[in-house]
């Protein structure tokens, strides 16, 4: 039966339209859920050094932003969360201003399945304001796939994206493809490589240079079962990517089992 409501609830997510991640929660996300019963509270932080410095088609400049994202995500079961996500933006010409909320629900196929790889899916959508995001309200469809290969840990997240109120509209599902590649230098220490992409549409993708592309060298510390801790600097690779940025995601589990 759980097999059949997984399998059904999939079919039905792939049925939506989606969004790109975006510079709010710069992260590669691994395959498993909050256990039942635990609320994961973090904070996503990221700080644009070198990034767009005009308004294009009303949307502010990101050079010298700084983004606050709080995200909160509950662990109904053993294969099914719900985040919630507030983004926020502070720079010195607009000061600290609400971005936008977005709700994600996310289901996983249970260890109990034992398959070869972890495997869980997501659907992300919400409201940005146009001031910061041409395309205000989107979704996104996000599979998930992650591996344990001894001191290796491997993900993959092949999102598909699209807007529907917007000048995205008109482009259909754009890909988005992310993966993480990280290291266990110590128990403690994880050092990684991740990669975001928003290469355009599939029905034609876009030229390199209209592209994003973006590697995000990453530190994660792995100091206890209740606390999460990321680090990374990001440089863009194309024309069209904000060339340098810092980020950062702290968190914390509380409740469940001890």
């Amino acid at each position: 039966m759980k097999h059949f409501v997984f399998l059904l609830f999939f079919a039905a997510l792939c049925a939506l339209p989606a969004q790109a991640q975006d510079n709010y929660e710069i992260q590669v996300y691994g395959a498993e859920t909050i256990p039942p019963g635990t609320t994961m509270v973090e904070v996503h932080s990221n700080f644009t050094f070198q990034g767009s410095k005009q308004m294009v088609n009303g949307v502010r400049p990101t050079n010298h932003a700084l983004h606050e994202t709080l995200e909160i995500t509950h662990g109904w079961n053993s294969w099914f969360e719900t985040g919630f996500y507030v983004f926020s933006s502070a720079t010195p010409a607009n000061g600290w201003q609400w971005v936008g909320d977005h709700i994600r629900p996310r289901v996983r196929a249970p260890e109990a399945w034992h398959w070869p790889v972890g495997v869980s899916l997501s659907v992300e959508f919400g409201y940005q304001r146009p001031a910061y995001s041409g395309d205000t309200w989107t979704i996104e469809l996000r599979p998930i796939i992650d591996k344990q290969i001894g001191r290796w840990y491997l993900a993959f997240n092949p999102a598909l994206g699209r807007s529907f109120r917007g000048p995205g509209q008109k482009r259909g599902f754009e890909f988005s493809p992310a993966f993480k590649a990280g290291f266990d230098i110590t128990k403690k220490i994880n050092a990684g490589l991740e990669y975001y992409g928003a290469l355009g549409p599939l029905s034609g993708i876009d030229p390199v240079s209209d592209q994003q592309q973006q590697i995000v060298p990453t530190i994660d510390l792995n100091l206890s079962p209740r606390w999460e801790f990321n680090f990374g600097v990001g440089v863009g690779v194309t024309h069209s990517t904000d060339h340098l940025i810092v980020k950062m995601i702290l968190g914390r589990r509380f409740g469940g089992a001890k």
